[in-house]
C-alpha cells in the first residue's frame, strides 16, 4: 500500500511522564502514572495533577512579553528537538518553515500572578503584559524565537487543538505553502482551568478513572509537544484526519456521538483504511460520565464488535487541554516506533452500562502498524487523526 500523508518527526514532549524517550516508553508501557497530589490551586484540598517537573529553560534574559512559563515550556521543547530541528532549519529557507499550535489558556497564568502581586481591581504591574495571555502567543514564540517568517499561528477550539494543528500542518504541507511545519500543543496549569473545570463539577480530587462506573471526572495536567511535519516519504506518517463540529452544548458531547462518529470516519477516509486496519486507539478518555458514555458508543457506531485494544493516558498524565491532542499523538507515535501498547490505568470495576472497548492491560500485547487518536473537546469540536509506519 502506497502511504500519502506527511512524516512526524521523533516528537519533543514534556510532561508529567517526564521528557526523554525511554523514560515516556517505560511509563506508557507499565502505566506509571504521573500525577501528584497537590493543593497549589485549591488550598485544603488536594487534587491530583499533572505537574511538569522538568527543569525549564530560564526566560532571564528575554524580553518581558515573552516571558510566561508557557513559552519556557515550548522552549525547552524546541530544545529538545535538537538535531531534527538544526536540520531542518539548515534544509529550508526561513519563509518556507510554518508553525501551527494549540492551546486553550496560553500564558494566563501570567496574568494570574500579576493579580496576586497587586490584588484585584488595581492596576496592574510594570511586570505584566497582555501579550503574555494572548492564544496567538505561542505559535508568534516559536517563529520569532527561532527567526523563522512563515504562516505562523495559533488553534484553540480547547481539548482538540493540539490535533487539528497537526491536521492543520499537513494541510499547509499540500497547499504548497511551507516544506516543513513546526506542530504541536502547549497548556501551562492554571487557576483559571482548575476552578473552571471544578465549577462544572469535572475534576475529581482522586486519579481518574475513565470508562470506570465510578468515574468522577478528570484530572488537569500540562504539556508541551512539538513535531517537525515534513512531505517526507519514510518514518511515521499522518496519513488521515477527520474535523467535525456538532455545537450540541457549549460543554457536553453530543450524547449520540454524530460528530466523534463524522470525525473517524474522515480519518479512515482519508488515510484509505477500514476500521479493521487499526491496531491501537488513543482515547479521548476524559473520565466524565457522558463523554466516557458518547466516546464508547461512537466507536461501536464505527467498530462494531471488533474493537481496537485501545487506552485513554490521560489516566496517567491528566488532560493536558490544547496541548492534549499533540501529546496523544505522540503516543501513538512511540507506539508504532517501539512496536507496544500503551495501557489503560484503572483501579476500579469498568463501567459495564457502557458499548464495550477493548482496553489494554497488563496481559494485553501487540505490535501496532496502524493508530488512531481521538480528541473531542468544548463546543463539540471534533478531531481524529490515522498515524502509520511508511513500512505497513
Amino acid at each position: 500500500m502506497t502511504i500519502n500523508g506527511c512524516r512526524l518527526s521523533e516528537p519533543a514532549v514534556i510532561c508529567s511522564l517526564g521528557d526523554d524517550r525511554a523514560t515516556l516508553v517505560d511509563a506508557l508501557a507499565t502505566g506509571r502514572r504521573g500525577l501528584v497530589n497537590s493543593e497549589r490551586y485549591t488550598p485544603g484540598r488536594p487534587l491530583a495533577l499533572g505537574d511538569v517537573t522538568t527543569s525549564l529553560v530560564t526566560a532571564d534574559d528575554w524580553p518581558i512579553e515573552l516571558a510566561s512559563r508557557n513559552n519556557r515550556l515550548i522552549a525547552t521543547a524546541l530544545k529538545a528537538l535538537g538535531p531534527q530541528l538544526d536540520e531542518v532549519l539548515s534544509r529550508y529557507a526561513p519563509h518556507r518553515i510554518a508553525v501551527v499550535m494549540g492551546t486553550s489558556t496560553s500564558g494566563i497564568s501570567e496574568t494570574e500572578a500579576a493579580i496576586a502581586r497587586t490584588g484585584p481591581g488595581n492596576d496592574f504591574d510594570e511586570r505584566y503584559r497582555y501579550a503574555h495571555q494572548e492564544l496567538g502567543a505561542p505559535a508568534h514564540f516559536i517563529r520569532d524565537h527561532l527567526g523563522l517568517a512563515g504562516p505562523a499561528w495559533t488553534i484553540s477550539t480547547a481539548c482538540s487543538s493540539g490535533a487539528r494543528a497537526l491536521s492543520a500542518a499537513r494541510r499547509l504541507l499540500r497547499s504548497g505553502q511551507a516544506d516543513a511545519v513546526i506542530a504541536g500543543g502547549a497548556d501551562t496549569l492554571c487557576h483559571l482551568t482548575v476552578h473552571g473545570f471544578d465549577a462544572l463539577g469535572a475534576v475529581s480530587d482522586a486519579p481518574c478513572q475513565p470508562f470506570t462506573a465510578e468515574r468522577r471526572g478528570i484530572n488537569i495536567g500540562e504539556a508541551a509537544t512539538l513535531f517537525i511535519v515534513t512531505r517526507d516519504p519514510d518514518g511515521i506518517q499522518l496519513t488521515g484526519y477527520g474535523e467535525s463540529s456538532d455545537a450540541h452544548h457549549i460543554s457536553a458531547p453530543a450524547p449520540d456521538g454524530v460528530g466523534a462518529i463524522a470525525a473517524i470516519r474522515q480519518a479512515l477516509d482519508m488515510a484509505g483504511r477500514s476500521p479493521g486496519d487499526v491496531d491501537y486507539l488513543n482515547l479521548h478518555g476524559t473520565a466524565t460520565a457522558h463523554n466516557d458514555a458518547m466516546e464508547a458508543l461512537a466507536l461501536h457506531d464505527v467498530f462494531g464488535d471488533h474493537q481496537p485494544p485501545a487506552s485513554s493516558t490521560k489516566a496517567l498524565t491528566g488532560h493536558t487541554l490544547g496541548a492534549a491532542g499533540a501529546l496523544e499523538a505522540a503516543f501513538c507515535w512511540l507506539a508504532l516506533e517501539h512496536g507496544f501498547l500503551p495501557r489503560h490505568v484503572h483501579d476500579q470495576p469498568l463501567d459495564d452500562t457502557l458499548m464495550p472497548l477493548s482496553l489494554v492491560d497488563a496481559e494485553t500485547t501487540g505490535q501496532p502498524r496502524v493508530a488512531m487518536s481521538n480528541a473531542f473537546a468544548f463546543g463539540g469540536n471534533n478531531a481524529a487523526l490515522i498515524l502509520e509506519r511508511s513500512d505497513v
